[in-house]
């Protein structure tokens, strides 16, 4: 699948069951866990669990507007491409991310022996229970699960914006 398919795929398919509720963080590294759920390709009526975060920070050098490092999202696995070319996918779309550090690291990989639909009553009510307001739930296809991770971070920043102009406002009037 080309990566132009796999990004349509994403879009129409992915969806975010459960946002984070806590805002993201202006001045520091921002953890945004979350579970990613999909249907198996394998094992067909089982959900493969895909558990990780990824951390938002500042680079270590400075780097010019619409320039995003994206590491941990196995692009070049799937589709031999360059980190480049993959931002210039972004942004020939229109979608610009902040120039900030992105670091998917993968911290479980698993097979839930039910539907997609149990999967999500399930995990949706683990997180309630842990009363968990940093961890997002998130599904799409299999194959596109980096895709649909950075659909849930940048609906993440977008939400943040209104709190982050407010917070550089703040600290501006000081």
């Amino acid at each position: 699948m080309d990566i132009e398919k796999t990004w349509e795929k994403a879009l129409k398919y992915t969806e975010i069951i459960r946002p984070r509720v806590k805002p993201l963080d202006t001045h520091q590294t921002t953890h945004l866990p979350y579970i990613f759920l999909a249907e198996s390709s394998v094992n067909l009526g089982d959900c493969v669990v895909r558990k990780g975060e990824v951390l938002v920070e500042k680079p270590t050098l400075l780097l010019p507007p619409g320039s995003p490092q994206l590491d941990g999202f196995d692009f070049r696995d799937a589709y031999q491409q360059q980190q480049d070319m993959i931002t210039n996918f972004f942004l020939v779309r229109g979608i610009e991310f902040p120039s900030l550090k992105y670091n998917n690291k993968t911290y479980s990989l698993d097979i839930f022996e039910d539907r997609l639909s149990k999967a999500i009553e399930q995990y949706t009510q683990d997180l309630q229970k842990e009363e968990n307001v940093t961890s997002g739930l998130v599904i799409g296809p299999e194959d596109c699960w980096q895709f649909s991770v950075l659909i849930f971070i940048c609906t993440q920043i977008v939400r943040s914006a209104d709190n982050d102009i407010k917070s550089f406002r703040n600290r501006w009037n000081r």
